[in-house]
């Protein structure tokens, strides 16, 4: 399916994307909820609680994104990269040069969509 030259190119894209995520989170302190500001008053309290909620949301995504690098990482070493974990057909190239983390098919994540 996929030749060696585009294999490399796949692992480098995973692992830059990988040292990205691992340099964003790095000496990053999430705070929690606003409820032990001091003397701040409501609407502090209140933007203090939801940038606490926006920062764990985006901790959990880039969690799962970092999941599904180490997956496609070890589907790369196994030699099972690049096909659809739910069909087993090939991922297409664009697909994989966008998203090199996917483990579905367009189609097949088009119907994982539908289903929410």
């Amino acid at each position: 399916m996929n030749n060696p030259t585009d294999l490399n190119r796949y692992r480098r894209s995973l692992l830059a994307k990988q040292r990205e995520l691992l340099a964003a989170n790095g000496g990053r302190l999430v705070l929690g909820p606003a409820g032990g500001l001091v003397g701040a008053d409501i609407m502090d309290q209140a933007l203090a609680e939801s940038e606490a909620t926006i920062d764990a949301h985006l901790s959990q995504a880039r969690s799962h994104l970092r999941q599904a690098i180490e997956w496609a990482l070890l589907r790369l070493k196994k030699g099972n990269y690049g096909f659809c974990a739910a069909c087993g057909n090939p991922i297409s190239r664009a697909r994989l040069r966008a998203l090199p983390w996917t483990y579905f098919c367009r189609d097949c994540m088009e119907q994982e969509d539908a289903q929410f």
